[in-house]
């Protein structure tokens, strides 16, 4: 248990890894982008590529992907070990390439949110924050998806915690008494987001996915013991 800066109660769920697989692939294409003598802003490529992740099965077609910079308390992983895995059967293309780097930054989470739902938690609903919401819809139909619950994103969702720190020193100035309410009247205002449910297709297919994803971590473990 935890709180917010102004004491509400907080059940959190941490997890060490999300996107930073993610900016590596990114990268990679960038690269070859070049190789090819073309111009593609890293903008317009992070936009392109996320969006092909919506053509993509609701399961991933059969790929998995660990994005794990560092170790995962939750999952039981002591050291991090980057791996992509697929089998010959496996749907590899761009679309559920895309989608499987997304939905597995997501994995550790959902573990997560599981053990809070046998503690009988219950989400109604969720505001995503962090740089992979920055292309509107992809990663949010996809985090919909894995806590099975509306997610909600507004204009500031890519800031970064910078902003935040910026935001309580602003609070610590203005001499308003209340957080919270300096946050609702004077920073978000009438920003309520943009709202995305879960289709019951992508909450079946990332359930597939997940029990490929739990089983899978042995794959990560044997990496750690023999890539040194």
């Amino acid at each position: 248990m935890v709180t917010t800066p102004s004491g509400d109660l907080v059940g959190m769920v941490h997890t060490n890894n999300c996107s930073s697989d993610i900016n590596a692939w990114m990268k990679l294409f960038q690269e070859i982008t070049e190789a090819l003598g073309l111009e593609v802003r890293t903008e317009r490529l992070f936009s392109v590529l996320f969006k092909e992740a919506l053509k993509g099965d609701p399961d991933c077609g059969g790929l998995l992907s660990y994005g794990y910079y560092s170790g995962e308390n939750i999952t039981g992983v002591n050291e991090g070990r980057p791996l992509f895995v697929r089998s010959p059967e496996s749907k590899f293309n761009l679309a559920n390439f895309m989608r499987v780097h997304l939905a597995s930054a997501f994995g550790a989470m959902r573990i997560g949110l599981d053990i809070l739902k046998e503690e009988n938690v219950q989400i109604d609903k969720l505001v995503g924050h962090g740089g992979i919401f920055k292309t509107p819809e992809v990663g949010q139909r996809i985090l919909a998806a894995a806590m099975e619950a509306p997610v909600t994103v507004m204009e500031t969702a890519s800031e970064g915690g910078a902003w935040g720190i910026a935001l309580l020193a602003a609070y610590l100035e203005s001499g308003d008494a209340d957080l919270s309410d300096f946050l609702e009247q004077k920073v978000f205002g009438e920003d309520e987001g943009v709202t995305i449910a879960p289709t019951e297709a992508d909450m079946e297919g990332y359930r597939v996915f997940m029990e490929r994803y739990r089983e899978g971590i042995e794959i990560e473990k044997t990496a750690i013991q023999k890539l040194i």
